[in-house]
């Protein structure tokens, strides 16, 4: 199952700001304005969780972020058009041409045919018809169109699908930024795992209602308020972390109500950190275009995990 990186858990976005010789000039009318930088903690451990959460949000304001999702579209029939025309079957943003060419599914893969005066970059270099690898097992073809559009294949369980990034999307230039729970030390907690004698792999559904897997090496155990939990981490090649995809009691109120997201170093001799401080939402907290796994019945925990990232739009602190 390919893993959903929501933004904060991979690479970084620092932005830097030069003065010139003369007055900047002031940011266009559709910027938001920059909220005030917060003041850097004087204990180490709580500036380590304020640096995680300005990266945080960075990568998700990023270029790369899961706020330019602009659109995601299942492939249904043998030919699907698509361009900014709303009569379009697929309806791209007002930057597109009008016809922009179509999509053909056949025996499971998509062939991308532009229409005439139409053209495509696919890595820099002209692109106008051809077979696109989707997403999963990866890397995807992903198409530019224009200066701020690129598309490419999306893998949905057993569904293909059309996802669209828009550097201008609404989500991102609308975005109020986000609310976590205040640092509390008493949340990263020292686990013992424990190693199945056999990987496991299951079905996990996703928001969507599609089926993905993934792979389950063991089980994580843990002791928080006097109480023992186990949750089951997934685990993918060629990534050395384990990826937690829990849901607590938090979520009637405060939190997303599908799941949130842990990630954590592998264990060593049998043992490994959790810092729940550093829990994060999944990406369909944000935008409707993403396709989240939900938790496992074992990975619903019965107990208020009360760290970590907050409901999106709710809750500021």
């Amino acid at each position: 199952m390919a893993k959903m990186t929501c933004a904060g858990c991979a690479a970084l976005v620092l932005v830097a700001f030069f003065a010139a010789c003369g007055p900047a000039e002031p940011p266009p009318a559709d910027t938001p304005a920059p909220r005030p930088e917060a003041a850097v903690p004087s204990d180490p451990y709580q500036a380590e969780n304020a640096k995680f959460r300005q990266d945080r949000e960075n990568t998700l304001k990023s270029d790369a972020g899961w706020l330019t999702i602009g659109g995601l579209w299942f492939l249904t029939q043998p030919k699907t058009a698509f361009g900014s025309d709303p009569l379009s079957d697929i309806v791209f943003p007002a930057s597109a041409p009008p016809q922009a060419g179509t999509f053909e599914l056949q025996n499971g893969k998509v062939t991308v045919r532009a229409a005439s005066g139409v053209t495509f970059l696919l890595d820099g270099k002209p692109f106008t018809s051809g077979e696109l690898k989707p997403d999963v097992p990866g890397p995807a073809d992903r198409l530019s169109l224009g200066e701020h559009l690129q598309f490419w294949v999306h893998v949905s369980g057993d569904r293909l699908s059309i996802r669209l990034r828009d550097q201008n999307n609404l989500l991102r230039k609308e975005f109020v930024g986000l609310s976590w729970f205040p640092v509390n030390a008493g949340y990263r907690v020292e686990a013992r795992y424990t190693p199945y004698d056999k990987a496991k792999t299951v079905d996990v559904p996703t928001i969507l209602g599609d089926i993905d897997k993934a792979t389950i090496p063991g089980i994580v155990s843990f002791m928080l308020n006097g109480q023992e939990y186990k949750l089951e981490p997934y685990a993918e090649e060629g990534d050395p972390q384990f990826w937690f995809v829990f849901r607590d009691l938090t979520s009637q109120k405060e939190t997303y109500q599908a799941a949130r997201f842990l990630y954590a170093p592998p264990p060593v001799d049998g043992k490994m950190m959790l810092d729940f401080n550093r829990t994060v939402n999944p990406p369909c907290a944000y935008n409707p275009y993403s396709t989240c796994p939900l938790p496992s019945e074992q990975n619903r925990l019965r107990t208020r995990i009360e760290a970590g990232e907050m409901r999106y739009g709710e809750n500021r602190k």
